[in-house]
């Protein structure tokens, strides 16, 4: 694993969310998270819990369970838990660590904040939202 400082803005580099940022726009992403190491089987996210915060993978995978099976596997550049924070609902699914890892957590307060703040990369998360919700539809 890497370990640049969490504070380098260079950590979000590949993130698809905040391809278009720049780099100031960056630092306040950092400023507006709390990095967070993950072991293996860590739970970050319970189904049916109150969601007060989402997370961005910047190292690791996280495995997402829904009524206890297994649906995805998520790696770097991955915004988990989020979808629950935009719309006020009990999680829809767990998310457990399969690696050890680095997040990016955003509690809710923060993530109101970035979306209000970064039009850019509110629109992708928007959009990644609405194409999960598609393909969970669909499913």
């Amino acid at each position: 694993m890497s370990h640049r400082p969490t504070h380098d803005p260079s950590v979000l580099d590949g993130v698809p969310f905040f391809e278009e940022v720049d780099a100031d726009e960056r630092r306040r992403i950092l400023e507006l998270s709390t990095p967070r190491e993950v072991a293996p089987g860590d739970l970050l996210v319970d189904q049916g819990d109150t969601a007060v915060e989402c997370f961005l993978v910047l190292e690791g995978r996280l495995a997402v369970y829904v009524r206890g099976e297994y649906v995805a596997s998520v790696g770097a550049g991955s915004m988990v838990g989020e979808m629950a924070l935009v719309d006020h609902r009990p999680r829809t699914a767990s998310v457990v660590a399969e690696t050890a890892g680095r997040l990016l957590a955003f509690r809710a307060k923060e993530f109101r904040q970035l979306l209000d703040e970064m039009p850019r990369a509110s629109e992708r998360i928007l959009a990644e939202l609405q194409a999960r919700l598609d393909r969970n539809r669909d499913a």
